[in-house]
């Protein structure tokens, strides 16, 4: 797995031009121990730590580690945006349509995208993003499948034409 989570907060925090603030180190710390998490799964671990951070410092902290490129955000459908340090390389995710756990998925690191359309339509791709949908060990466990409750999901798109 590759990932920008060696180094300490401070560390990453500087060496991307970022301030370091105790706000951004404890996101950025409560990121590093959760990743896959939303903006409002974050704030709550913070405010345990840092009870001064509010939710919009969250918010502004994760803008600005994607903008600096120490994080990224992924947004599986259906589900609010989703936050995680490892940037350095193409992954994917699994994502569990009952209990919406995700999972990275590996593909072929140090080259992007790992996954090459069969037409550009004249695009410089940079990035594949594939999302696989199912569930988890767990629910297939618990009997998930025959829960009528669990969210479907979502359907898949034709891809878009030009005219």
């Amino acid at each position: 797995m590759t990932s920008n989570t060696a180094s300490s907060s401070p560390d990453a925090l500087r060496a991307a031009g970022l301030r370091v603030t105790d706000s951004r180190r404890a996101v950025l710390d409560a990121l590093t121990e959760a990743p896959h998490s939303s903006a409002d799964e974050l704030y709550r671990r913070v405010a345990q730590r840092t009870p001064q951070t509010n939710l919009q410092s969250v918010y502004n902290a994760l803008a600005d580690f994607v903008s600096a490129g120490i994080a990224r955000r992924i947004e599986p459908a259906g589900r609010p945006g989703l936050y995680e340090r490892r940037v350095a390389d193409n992954h994917h995710h699994l994502v569990c349509t009952s209990c919406g756990t995700v999972a990275d998925v590996d593909c072929v690191t140090g080259e992007a995208p790992c996954l090459v359309p069969s037409s550009a339509h004249g695009f410089a791709v940079h990035t594949a993003e594939v999302t696989f949908w199912g569930l988890c060990a767990d629910c297939l466990a618990e009997g998930a499948a025959a829960d009528d409750t669990a969210p479907a999901a979502p359907a898949p798109r034709p891809p878009a034409t030009r005219p």
